[in-house]
């Protein structure tokens, strides 16, 4: 496998985060306070939906999770320029991979990869998949596998969470994001890029945390 030489650039090192998590929510201990996670409040208002959907598909629901956490390592991997061994990878998670390599390889520069992020604004953290070039424009970038192809509207809470992230990296480097990048392979066979502007969706993110804040008040 042909495999591509990625720079990284060196930042100031992001602190690690603490998490806690219950059955519906995940928690990170920031120097600021205790925040509730990036997709636990984007994926507030659809988490009773998926809630059930698990219940009622727990083996799609592990099986697909697996298939989530396998992709983002490998590509990982590749992008920290680790050897990758074809015979090492399970052929499902191979697959996704080449499926989408193409379109890893128009990353580089890479600035941030898998580290945790937090933002006194927003009173959120999280863990941003990669922050780099894309097309030699810095960018948030978000690293997805499906059973099947999206509808942008279906998937607003993916532009919602690299949106957040574009905000933490500016409150903690200064340096401000003007493009978010959703990447997703399909086991369909399709690959998808999706591409906006963070400033598009401050609005909506504003609506959800304050959705979030509201009814987590209301059971106090």
């Amino acid at each position: 496998m042909k495999q591509k030489k990625f720079t990284h650039v060196k930042e100031p090192k992001q602190n690690e985060l603490l998490s806690e998590e219950s059955e519906s929510e995940r928690y990170y201990i920031t120097p600021e306070g205790k925040y509730p996670s990036v997709t636990t409040v984007t994926g507030w208002e659809k988490r009773k939906f998926f809630a059930e959907w698990r219940k009622n598909n727990p083996e799609e629901a592990k099986r697909t999770t697996s298939r989530g956490n396998k992709l983002h390592k490998l590509i990982e991997k590749y992008i920290n320029n680790e050897k990758l061994e074809k015979k090492e990878i399970d052929l499902a998670t191979l697959d996704l991979f080449l499926q989408i390599k193409k379109n890893v390889d128009r990353i580089d520069n890479i600035h941030a990869l898998e580290v945790p992020l937090y933002s006194k604004l927003l009173k959120l953290a999280g863990r941003v998949d990669c922050i780099a070039e894309f097309d030699g424009e810095l960018a948030v970038i978000d690293f997805k596998g499906s059973t099947k192809t999206k509808r942008k509207e279906d998937i607003e809470n993916y532009f919602l969470q690299a949106t957040a992230y574009s905000i933490m990296w500016k409150e903690r480097t200064g340096v401000a994001i003007k493009k978010v990048v959703i990447l997703i392979s399909c086991e369909d066979g399709g690959v998808q890029i999706f591409e906006a502007n963070p400033i598009n969706y401050v609005k909506a993110l504003k609506s959800a945390i304050k959705k979030y804040e509201e009814e987590k008040n209301a059971t106090v």
